[in-house]
């Protein structure tokens, strides 16, 4: 594998955690990061009420064939006012880059845009902004791949084209919204526009304030956004859900579970469910229904890495294109604490991309695929590493790494950047996440003084000196 030129595509963390390990192995002759904003850092460029409309939202149950374009210049971010991350920052910060001393511990995204702002003044020379990639082919396969990327200047309008030896997507999986087709949307849409958004578009509470209610979806995103509005909405809050979940007391004393949607009429805002139930007078819907797996750069490709945007194919590791692996992606499993995990993947990519680590045949890269599949099956599953898979999986890649050959000239004792590891600290606190957001949020405002661990009563020192297997969880 001879690469010399290498692009990747997105500046946001994932984007930048891989691009460090690259510049580090002191190999390539060009490394081009391309970005569509204006500044680095993705979708922690918070936009405000920037290209928010009362547009009507329509079904997008199949994933996009075109790249996320700006509103008003603008590429729309899903950050709303009061976010703040749900993993400690201890967790979730790049491994050789600490949060600044007195962070809170889950800070406010502004804190982390101004993280990633900084973390990024290294890679400037490197990043292309406000370049819109529109097309990525891989256009010579023998005896050296080569691909050949399109983009637009946003700056000129220009389209551009470019060569590379290798691309590393890291785009993330923020921009397709899903949202499932319903009999009646549209016509509901027509009668009272804006009344439908998606979690995308969710800004505040305020704006929902003594209206009636229902929150689709009950994951990270929709448990946060149901907890916002439930304070301001009229009561109980619908919380409508695929697979029925235990509210914790607190939710429950407002908010009331529902099954999944099947019918919407206009008239008397009414709303029906599965299991024969209806809603009447319904001011309000708020999809957190989640994002389609969305590459539409690599539109082209064949076999193709997507198909119903469900999960990604022909992954190995869900790294390498099993079919040609000098294309790599970078941060797509869901679940997981992405910035030292973007690390760990980009330790991976950069050795082998550098020719200090080899890869297995397409034949036993396949192997590996089909194993998996068999294990996780064919759905959602199959793209989530939720704890302890996460840990298994950022350990055995730095095991992996570990194998590269050595070169004098790198860090490490010639050993190249190295990749994060989780020791039984930080398995630890990754098992215990739920509770300790839980522990945060039951301090409301005064969440914000909170600055480590044991400010919450969680110390694992103490904890695992009077119970050694407390440190020791199975993974």
């Amino acid at each position: 594998m001879q690469v010399e030129r290498v692009a990747v595509i997105g500046a946001g963390p994932c984007g930048l955690g891989a691009a460090k390990y690259l510049l580090a192995e002191q190999k390539f002759k060009t490394i081009t990061i391309f970005e569509q904003r204006d500044k680095p850092g993705g979708v922690w460029n918070y936009t405000g009420d920037q290209g928010i409309s009362n547009a009507s939202v329509l079904t997008r149950s199949k994933p996009s064939q075109e790249p996320q374009q700006p509103v008003n210049g603008t590429f729309i971010s899903p950050v709303y006012d009061s976010l703040e991350t749900n993993i400690p920052n201890s967790m979730m910060q790049f491994t050789e880059c600490p949060f600044p001393a007195g962070t809170a511990l889950f800070p406010t995204h502004v804190v982390v845009k101004d993280y990633l702002h900084q973390y990024a003044e290294e890679l400037k020379p490197l990043i292309r902004l406000q370049s819109l990639v529109l097309d990525v082919v891989l256009s010579n396969k023998h005896p050296n791949p080569e691909w050949t990327v399109t983009w637009r200047n946003l700056k000129t309008g220009g389209i551009l084209v470019e060569q590379f030896d290798a691309v590393v997507v890291a785009n993330g999986h923020h921009n397709d919204p899903y949202i499932p087709e319903i009999a009646g949307l549209a016509e509901w849409n027509r009668t009272y526009p804006g009344s439908i958004i998606h979690s995308s578009s969710y800004r505040r509470a305020e704006s929902f304030a003594n209206k009636k209610v229902i929150v689709v979806g009950h994951s990270a995103s929709g448990i946060d956004i149901a907890t916002q509005i439930g304070r301001v909405s009229k009561h109980p809050l619908l919380i409508s859900e695929r697979t029925a979940t235990t509210l914790s007391p607190e939710k429950a004393a407002i908010a009331q579970t529902l099954p999944e949607i099947s019918q919407l009429r206009a008239e008397g805002g009414r709303v029906q469910f599965v299991d024969g139930r209806e809603e009447r007078d319904v001011d309000h819907i708020i999809f957190c229904t989640g994002y389609h797996f969305s590459i539409p750069f690599l539109s082209s490709l064949q076999p193709p890495l997507v198909t119903n945007g469900v999960r990604p194919h022909h992954l190995y590791q869900h790294v390498f294109y099993s079919k040609e692996p000098t294309l790599a992606l970078i941060g797509f499993p869901q679940r997981i604490v992405p910035f030292p995990f973007s690390q760990a993947q980009g330790a991976w990519v950069a050795r082998v991309l550098s020719g200090r680590l080899a890869l297995p045949s397409e034949a036993e890269m396949e192997r590996w695929i089909g194993e998996w599949t068999v294990e996780r099956g064919e759905g959602h599953s199959f793209n989530i590493l939720a704890f302890p898979l996460d840990a298994t999986y950022i350990n055995s890649l730095y095991e992996l790494s570990s194998h590269a050959t050595r070169k004098d000239e790198l860090e490490n004792d010639g050993q190249g950047r190295r990749p994060p590891f989780w020791g039984e600290k930080e398995k630890w606190t990754r098992a215990r996440f739920p509770l300790i957001k839980k522990a945060a949020q039951a301090l409301g405002d005064r969440r914000s003084q909170v600055k480590s661990l044991e400010q919450l009563g969680f110390d694992f020192e103490k904890e695992t000196a009077q119970d050694p297997e407390v440190g020791n969880p199975r993974l």
